[in-house]
């Protein structure tokens, strides 16, 4: 079961269920729940499957306000994840996400 930090900003999209991929970077942690931790909060979430792939690949046209709620276009999700993770050229994982 992953334990996955996560911004302040982010978790909130977590538990009001606007954010349903989560995109991280990295192959993907083993388990069915991911628990989502920001200060002392925490939710648990159920992994309905996972996606591996450069970014241009796990986050596209018809998924990236699942990916960033606030995102208007493609771009800002793609700026948004890059403000987290910089130029990271590697491997990213999507977590498709629903409640328990």
């Amino acid at each position: 079961m992953p334990l996955l930090f996560a911004k302040k900003e982010v978790f909130l999209w977590l538990k009001e269920g606007e954010k349903t991929i989560d995109v991280r970077k990295g192959v993907p942690r083993s388990g069915d729940l991911a628990i989502f931790q920001s200060g002392p909060f925490s939710i648990t979430l159920k992994i309905l499957k996972t996606e591996t792939g450069q970014l241009s690949e796990v986050v596209c046209e018809d998924n990236f306000r699942q990916v960033i709620p606030s995102a208007y276009m493609l771009g800002d999700a793609i700026a948004y994840l890059h403000g987290i993770y910089g130029e990271y050229n590697g491997v990213f994982t999507a977590y498709y996400l629903s409640s328990k």
